[in-house]
């Protein structure tokens, strides 16, 4: 069995994505790592060769900013990275570039992948996710968040990433996949506020109108992590790749996880949900078989 990663980034220095970590996760289930480096204001590039140059191979690109509304360019760049990887390889693994697996999935992964190598019927697996706000001490458990998305796939070029690269399609229809015990930490809202606001002012750049933007964040100021709905606190542990960089946090967040923002009809789905573990309305972008 060949397995081939493959992830985008771009200004990850600039905006303190940790790509570094994203990809160091990732390595010890591949045979090489495919990373679209988009042309950046920074030092990017020489981050992502420094990583292992025995594995990672690295394509140039160059956004295209008409692709900027609803986020397509952000599955343009995936399937750049997607379209890259080996012939030979049998699956590839995804991770974007705020994204880490923990280690201690690694063996749940590879078993998985080796049971389903030769099983058509399985396109891709689908994983948990637990998405971290604020600090490495909180997770969102409201409806903000999707719960479960596809982060390993088989090598179809007929699969694609969907709209904003969120998931994958086949030929725009929902991928079959099977759940598997592995969860995907996104550490996509854990910054010095400085770093969050310049985050959210480019990345909603890649969905709005500069004047819709600009509206809305001021990258002279910090980001209000106050504004969340619901979290509760993370008891377990982090990848050990995720280590040094949760060692270095400077700045302080605290929250009251008692505390819930929540309208009526919100409050009561969001009980309903941490009784029956059912979530109404869900909107799933797979078929887990």
């Amino acid at each position: 069995m060949f397995v081939s990663g493959f992830t985008f980034v771009k200004n990850a220095v600039k905006l303190d994505y940790p790509v570094v970590e994203a990809i160091s996760s990732v390595l010890p289930l591949v045979d090489e790592m495919v990373v679209a480096v988009g042309a950046s204001d920074d030092d990017t590039r020489s981050v992502i060769e420094a990583i292992d140059k025995t594995k990672i191979r690295i394509i140039d690109t160059v956004w295209d900013d008409t692709l900027r509304e609803g986020g397509k360019v952000l599955a343009e760049e995936t399937n750049k990275a997607k379209e890259a990887v080996s012939s030979e390889a049998d699956w590839l693994v995804y991770i974007q570039a705020d994204e880490c697996i923990h280690e201690k999935y690694h063996n749940e992964i590879s078993e998985q992948m080796e049971r389903y190598c030769d099983d058509k019927t399985v396109e891709g697996l689908l994983f948990d996710y637990k998405h971290f706000y604020g600090s490495y001490d909180f997770i969102g458990d409201s409806r903000t968040w999707y719960k479960k998305e596809i982060r390993v796939i088989k090598n179809d070029e007929q699969i694609s990433s969907w709209k904003d690269a969120q998931g994958f399609r086949k030929q725009g229809r929902k991928l079959q996949v099977k759940k598997i015990d592995a969860a995907i930490y996104h550490y996509g809202w854990v910054r010095h506020p400085k770093y969050m606001m310049a985050k959210a002012y480019e990345a909603n750049k890649l969905w709005h109108s500069d004047k819709w933007v600009e509206e809305r964040f001021d990258p002279e100021k910090d980001f209000d992590y106050s504004q969340i709905d619901s979290l509760k606190p993370f008891t377990g542990s982090h990848p050990t790749c995720m280590q040094p960089r949760i060692k270095k946090m400077n700045w302080t967040f605290t929250f009251d996880p008692s505390q819930k923002k929540f309208g009526i009809k919100t409050g009561f789905l969001y009980w309903l949900e941490k009784v029956t573990g059912y979530r109404v309305g869900e909107h799933k972008n797979y078929i887990e078989m």
